[in-house]
């Protein structure tokens, strides 16, 4: 969907965020002003705004302990991967024996040798 030069800025509103209409908004629900708010007052003004389920998330995935717990998994993920791909490597018949192949490659002669075996069987 193309926008023209000449379309109105009510038709944005869902797409950019002045944040004067944002302070606005909070300050209608009485939770932001101008004068400075002592730690109580912030925690009740933040108690009266639940949180979305999204912002929930994002919040927690923006901490270091969820980041770290992530990137440890994400890391053992990965291992049992390549573990996985080298076993199969050492199922595979090739010449040389050694030869460095790709995942793609790897994945490639499983089907053709799977294909190969299972017509060994029928004959």
């Amino acid at each position: 969907m193309m926008l023209s030069p000449d379309q109105a800025e009510a038709d944005l509103s869902w797409t950019q965020s002045d944040p004067e209409t944002v302070l606005n908004g909070i300050k209608s629900v009485g939770c932001a002003s101008d004068e400075p708010v002592d730690g109580e007052a912030k925690a009740k003004c933040l108690a009266q705004q639940p949180l979305s389920r999204e912002e929930k998330r994002r919040r927690r995935r923006a901490t270091a302990k969820y980041r770290s717990a992530h990137a440890t998994r994400e890391r053992i993920r990965v291992e049992a991967f390549n573990v996985a791909f080298a076993e199969l490597r050492k199922l595979l018949p090739t010449l040389p024996p050694d030869k460095k192949l790709s995942k793609i490659e790897i994945l490639r002669l499983a089907i053709c040798y799977i294909s190969y075996l299972n017509h060994v069987l029928d004959v």
